[in-house]
């Protein structure tokens, strides 16, 4: 019989990485955590649970039955639709799903927000990676634009993560682009939909368009947008939008054709 007031891990999986996904809410103290879950206190709810920017919440713990059914039931008084992980962590774990690695990531705000800079005038992958990360892993996260020579010093003053840039952990490894190795590294590869993703970014953000036929159209829709943003934040917001529509096609439509005929009304047959 369901629980009531839960969601099973598959539906759940089924909505990270989308912008409808509700907020994750980890009550775990450490360690790794599921894509796009923020960790909080369960014995600081009061604080904390009028904050929540989305109307709806999942409740994460460690088996499902030990803080979480509470903390929902809080949220919902609080007038946000919460439910639990049916199972908690461990029901997520048994069913092999992934975890991003909390260990490789910069270090939290107060907030529990991460930080990240780059290098200003984005086009590929200097979009692509913070949708990755506020899809996937933080959707608080923090994204510094500046002048190429100032991104060490602005990564180390404000304990930002520099990426796409030469010389820095979060970047080009051989032929694999940032992306590439964010995935990697944030223990997202047995993802297929964002393994075919890669492709795709790799192929536009590297001038091998054809690594994927939907490469060329990329890196084409990057730089229009790079010329009709003159600011780079403003840029990526249009840009989560691109990455959200390919995400969806790499998960759930590639088998799909379009053309005139198969959408044509068919003929009436007479009778």
């Amino acid at each position: 019989m369901p629980t009531i007031n839960a969601i099973t891990p598959d539906k759940l999986a089924r909505l990270i990485g989308t912008p409808a996904c509700p907020a994750l809410i980890d009550l775990t103290e450490s360690g790794d955590f599921i894509p796009g879950a923020r960790r909080r206190d369960a014995h600081r709810v009061s604080d904390w649970a009028d904050v929540i920017a989305a109307p709806s919440a999942i409740v994460i713990c460690r088996d499902g039955a030990e803080a979480s059914p509470a903390i929902a039931a809080w949220l919902r008084q609080a007038g946000i639709r919460a439910e639990i992980l049916e199972g908690g962590m461990a029901a997520w774990a048994a069913a092999g799903l992934p975890l991003v690695r909390e260990a490789v990531l910069p270090p939290r705000d107060a907030g529990g927000r991460t930080r990240w800079v780059t290098r200003a005038r984005p086009k590929v992958d200097r979009i692509a990676c913070p949708w990755l990360i506020r899809r996937f892993v933080d959707p608080a996260g923090i994204f510094l634009f500046v002048a190429p020579n100032e991104v060490p010093a602005v990564g180390e003053r404000l304990d930002a993560a520099p990426f796409d840039v030469d010389g820095v952990f979060w970047s080009h490894r051989g032929d694999q682009c940032s992306f590439d190795t964010m995935i990697a590294e944030l223990g997202l590869s047995g993802m297929p939909a964002l393994s075919r993703l890669a492709t795709i970014v790799r192929g536009a953000d590297t001038a091998r368009p054809e690594l994927a036929p939907q490469a060329a159209g990329l890196l084409a829709v990057s730089l229009g947008l790079s010329r009709m943003h003159a600011d780079d934040l403003e840029q990526l917001e249009a840009g989560m939008i691109v990455y959200d529509a390919l995400f969806r096609w790499c998960r759930d439509a590639v088998d799909e054709t379009h053309d005139w005929v198969s959408h044509s009304p068919k003929a009436r047959v007479k009778a």
